[in-house]
């Protein structure tokens, strides 16, 4: 029997999000610092770099790759409104452990591109997982450790539910987030619909045509309220925002937060993974949820999702006034995770 509470759990289980935040009183301004890496990031500005390419699925995908070829595969995906930027200092890290790291950018980001005019500018959630199946299967990645936050989390738990034989292990911020629409459609307390105020925006012409206007101002201001104690620099911001100029980023992105709430359809062919996901599936594979301290974007509460993941599993809470963004944040807890998901498996 499918168990709507627990199917809705991204929507409904926020844990102590701060209500009051408004971008005024936020501060910007750190600067980001880590080793430097090697391959594809940059020394000057520690950036990753998406200088590979290669056609899988629907997309012909922009990529960042370090590490030696023969190491254990890491697939890192970003969540939204970020970029591979996100992992500029979790990769190096990986690399150096002798890890091979895949930093893709997702449909709608960076230099990510549809092969096909045709094709659908679809958001939905299984969407995107099918395009990190196809990305692994493109490179002959038989297994991995995948990982990520925000839509690059759930990206990741999908992928370890659906296709458990292609996932070493996962590390999955802000723990569960696989979704139903049809869950979704429920209202919630005014309280917790606040938090969700972009969603609406988005349901909107006039939100679409905002975001499209203004979207770095958006993303900007997203940044400061889900990261509240995080003071990026503008030189971190903007290396990030130029991947939101991807002519296809806007549609994905206001696809995909309609097709959350049910207000609009995805494609037909994605049926089957969406009937099972609706059914809210156990994890079996080795993971490590994570959590920052000081997280300003809506997220369930750890206790609400950790009957989910039925392999050696571990809820790790990163203190420090961390926020959304963790991997940017605190990439050596991140990294960590990663390395100690990966040895757990067998």
């Amino acid at each position: 029997m499918r168990n709507l509470k627990t199917e809705n759990l991204t929507r409904r289980s926020f844990g102590g999000v701060a209500l009051g935040l408004t971008a005024a009183g936020i501060l910007a301004g750190r600067a980001a610092g880590a080793d430097q890496g090697k391959n594809a990031v940059l020394p000057n500005d520690k950036s990753l770099v998406a200088d590979k390419h290669i056609d899988a699925g629907d997309l012909n995908v922009g990529y960042a790759e370090l590490g030696p070829g023969d190491g254990s595969p890491v697939v890192l995906f970003h969540g939204w409104p970020y970029d591979i930027n996100a992992f500029a200092d979790v990769a190096p890290l990986l690399a150096d452990q002798g890890h091979r790291v895949i930093v893709p950018h997702l449909r709608g980001y960076g230099s990510t591109k549809f092969l096909s005019d045709d094709t659908m500018r679809n958001g939905q959630q299984s969407a995107l997982a099918v395009d990190a199946i196809k990305l692994m299967d493109a490179l002959k990645i038989d297994r991995a450790t995948v990982a990520g936050f925000d839509w690059g989390a759930r990206t990741a738990d999908i992928v370890a539910a659906l296709w458990p034989e292609r996932c070493k292990g996962l590390v999955s911020v802000s723990g569960y987030l696989i979704g139903n629409p049809a869950a979704g459609r429920a209202p919630l307390p005014p309280s917790a619909e606040l938090q969700w105020w972009y969603q609406f925006y988005f349901t909107t012409d006039r939100g679409r045509d905002g975001y499209e206007k203004y979207t770095n101002d958006f993303a900007k201001l997203i940044w400061q309220l889900a990261s509240p104690h995080w003071k990026f620099d503008d030189a971190t911001f903007e290396r990030s925002a130029a991947a939101f100029t991807n002519p296809d980023h806007v549609a994905i992105v206001v696809h995909n937060y309609r097709w959350r709430l049910g207000l609009t359809e995805g494609e037909n062919r994605f049926d089957e993974f969406e009937g099972r996901l609706a059914a809210g599936p156990e994890i079996h594979v080795p993971t490590i949820t994570m959590e920052g301290d000081a997280n300003g974007a809506p997220h369930p509460d750890p206790k609400a999702y950790a009957g989910k993941f039925k392999g050696k599993y571990e809820h790790r809470l990163v203190h420090g006034g961390i926020g959304h963004n963790l991997p940017q944040e605190a990439p050596e807890a991140f990294a960590r995770a990663v390395k100690d998901v990966g040895s757990w498996a067998t």
